[in-house]
């Protein structure tokens, strides 16, 4: 009795859409952005320079989907997450942490989102306006929540201090890229809240 031998299963459209962003962070942070072609991501991922385009138009539409995808799965696990915290403090001080660890776990993915990613003007007009947008949106939600508890100023301009707690993350994470020091990145999200929420006065 023959036996019929199955074909090896080829990937799914989705894993190998995955296996290029991967390869596409990888390539990005190794060569910057403009020096990298998709050849170099084609063979990083390990298929074929015209299997790439099957997925993406361009080599900017790579860099949007990896900043589209992180930024969706971040946002996805920042509500989920926060659905289960009541004090709006401490949910500032998940938010803070799953950024940092986020970035800390994966420092091609920093490269790519501290450095890459700011290299266009094009790309920073958009960047503001698609899922940072959001982000920054469920920041001032905590706030405004706080402000609502009677434990965050009613005078604070939430808008404001989202942007300010934003951006002292965005510079935690660049300064830990850019640091000679090797050092674990999440653990700064204490320091962030500290400043944050009790200032720089002594009491």
């Amino acid at each position: 009795m023959s036996t019929v031998r199955s074909l090896p299963q080829r990937p799914a459209a989705a894993d190998k859409r995955e296996a290029i962003l991967r390869a596409a962070t990888s390539v990005f942070a190794r060569y910057g952005y403009f020096n990298a072609k998709v050849a170099d991501i084609a063979r990083a991922a390990g298929v074929a320079d015209g299997t790439v385009y099957l997925y993406f138009r361009s080599k900017e539409e790579i860099l949007h989907s990896i900043f589209d995808r992180t930024m969706e799965e971040a946002i996805a696990e920042g509500r989920q997450q926060l659905a289960e915290i009541s004090d709006p403090r401490e949910k500032l001080r998940r938010i803070a942490r799953l950024h940092l660890e986020r970035l800390g776990a994966d420092r091609d993915l920093a490269v790519v989102f501290q450095v890459e990613l700011r290299g266009s003007i094009k790309f920073m007009e958009e960047f503001s306006a698609a899922g940072l947008a959001e982000y920054l949106g469920i920041i001032r939600e905590v706030l405004e929540e706080g402000q609502r508890a009677g434990i965050f100023r009613a005078d604070l301009n939430a808008k404001i201090a989202a942007k300010i707690f934003f951006g002292a993350l965005d510079e935690m994470a660049t300064n830990w890229i850019l640091s000679k020091k090797r050092y674990k990145l999440a653990p700064m999200a204490d320091h962030v809240l500290d400043v944050f929420l009790n200032g720089v006065c002594a009491q």
